[in-house]
């Protein structure tokens, strides 16, 4: 019991020291984390029309939650469940019945720069597998079935989670009945992906501006060593620099190489998560060396290849499994003030992850003006403006964040959907958002889109032509909505029924272990 009740109070405290800034009001709007007061239920958060399925079915579950709970409060939850499920479950992981070996695995797991350079990049759903990774491996080497289900399907929630998910289960021993519901759990994103008219090839510039970058001395090999190697330079912490950095990598795999072999003597399956370990670091790597030109080709011609341009988020088993050894490998050393220095050594590396990425993750709250809007916008689509995908606005102290638009409003909103990183222009799937940029670009009125948004303040240029012949319906401080009687007042459906079949495929499996476990819990009366 004391055990237990530290693992928790680590947990606790280092949830707290990641996510203080979080106990003011309001919403945290970073890069690719945007929360809503009451994001809408739509089709196409189901099948996107002309986009690849990137947030299936993790729009879905949001917009479904935040109808019963206030979007300020989802976001609050779901990131303090990710750091705490991530220490909490990396702690019970490791094989041994030394409590501060636990406390090291827990501390350096919610401590990693993967953790902080995805967090500061807004990306809660990527994380919310790497929360759940321990809690599955777990699952796996006890053969609970329930257990292993629940966690991937909260792993299953972005595509890239559910194929890292699948690939564990498949390779650790796990009952077949796993094997087959770890599919399922991916058959939202995929049936969206075979039905929307974006085609599954994307660009090949991608694989150079989101290639794994070096944040130091130590390159990009160091940096992924260590777990870092973000392609976004500014969501990396400035700690990441240090000249002390790789040496606290060096630290960190010589104590996880004098673990290793006390893991695979207490792990029958650590064999197979090495396997799973290396083949992520690998695709980690793809982008930076001799063979990003062959993956170049694969994201250009081959359908669902572009989930590998990024490759630094396959670095998931990696760190779990580089955590667990070194956590075994201070407690071999076997003394105490080596496990209490491998515990603090995270975060005296790295103590710009505390307090929200040193102030990074701040909330605010939305102006006036979007409530007003989402009021008045009904029916058709929406045209966002200036015709960029992200955003810099004063009242978010000029953080950059994803147009909150489409997620905030009930009607579709078209947005660019070409990305600069750089120098590079990385172009996106979607025809109707290229088609929209060419009439902008070439002084055309945009006359079959039913309402224009003007965000004030938020950089780029809107061109007089695109509001010719509009009715101004809203003018406020940081919005205007513009609106065309003539246009067509209903928007392009997606094909919805096949992957809404997906989404109820997974919901029924995952609702199915939730109830086995509940039953496997129950006190028995016989």
């Amino acid at each position: 019991m004391r055990e237990r009740l530290m693992l928790h109070a680590t947990a606790a405290l280092v949830t707290v020291a990641i996510l203080a800034p979080l106990a003011a009001p309001g919403y945290v709007l970073a890069y690719d984390m945007v929360f809503v007061p009451r994001q809408p239920l739509r089709w196409d958060f189901l099948a996107p029309v002309d986009a690849l399925p990137r947030a299936v079915p993790l729009d879905a579950a949001v917009s479904v939650v935040t109808q019963v709970v206030p979007g300020w409060l989802v976001q609050r939850i779901a990131l303090a469940a990710i750091v705490y499920a991530a220490a909490l479950g990396a702690g019970r992981l490791v094989p041994t019945e030394r409590t501060l070996s636990r406390i090291v695995a827990a501390i350096g797991y919610a401590w990693t720069p993967f953790l902080a350079e995805r967090l500061l990049i807004g990306q809660w759903g990527l994380l919310l597998c790497y929360a759940a990774l321990p809690w599955l491996v777990e699952a796996a080497l006890a053969r609970r079935t329930g257990k292993i289900v629940i966690a991937a399907a909260v792993a299953s929630l972005t595509p890239t989670g559910g194929i890292i998910a699948f690939v564990l289960v498949c390779v650790l021993s796990v009952p077949w009945k796993a094997r087959l519901a770890a599919a399922a759990l991916n058959a939202p994103w995929v049936l969206a992906a075979l039905v929307t008219a974006a085609g599954g090839r994307s660009d090949a510039e991608g694989v150079a501006a989101f290639a794994a970058r070096g944040e130091n001395w130590s390159g990009p090999v160091g940096a992924l060593l260590g777990t870092g190697g973000i392609w976004n330079a500014q969501t990396t912490p400035d700690s990441r620099g240090s000249l002390l950095a790789p040496l606290a990598t060096v630290v960190l795999l010589a104590l996880a190489a004098a673990g290793y072999p006390v893991l695979r003597r207490r792990w029958s399956a650590a064999t197979r998560l090495s396997v799973v370990a290396v083949v992520g670091f690998v695709l980690a790597l793809l982008g930076t060396g001799p063979a990003a030109p062959a993956l170049e080709w694969l994201v250009a011609h081959v359908p669902g290849a572009g989930l590998f341009r990024d490759g630094q988020k396959f670095l998931m088993p990696y760190a779990l499994l580089l955590i667990i050894c070194a956590a075994l490998g201070a407690e071999r050393l076997g003394r105490t003030p080596v496990l209490v220095g491998a515990a603090l050594l995270p975060v005296v590396v790295m103590p710009d992850l505390a307090f929200g990425g040193a102030g990074r993750l701040r909330p605010v709250d939305y102006p006036r003006d979007w409530a007003v809007v989402a009021k008045r916008v009904e029916g058709g689509e929406v045209l966002s403006l200036p015709f960029t995908a992200y955003r810099a606005y004063p009242w978010n102290r000029d953080t950059v964040v994803l147009d909150p638009a489409p997620r905030y409003l009930k009607a579709p909103v078209i947005v660019d959907d070409v990305l600069l990183v750089g120098d590079l222009s990385v172009s996106g799937e979607s025809a109707r958002a290229a088609e929209i940029r060419r009439r902008l670009a070439s002084g055309e009125p945009v006359t079959d889109v039913r309402w224009v948004l003007v965000q004030h303040g938020a950089g780029g240029e809107v061109p007089a032509s695109a509001l010719a012949g509009l009715d101004l319906v809203y003018a406020g401080p940081t919005l205007s909505l513009y609106e065309n009687p003539s246009a067509p007042t209903t928007a392009p459906e997606p094909r919805w029924p096949l992957p809404l079949a997906g989404h109820v495929l997974a919901l029924a499996v995952t609702v199915a272990a939730v109830v086995q476990e509940s039953r496997r819990k129950r006190p028995s009366h016989d």
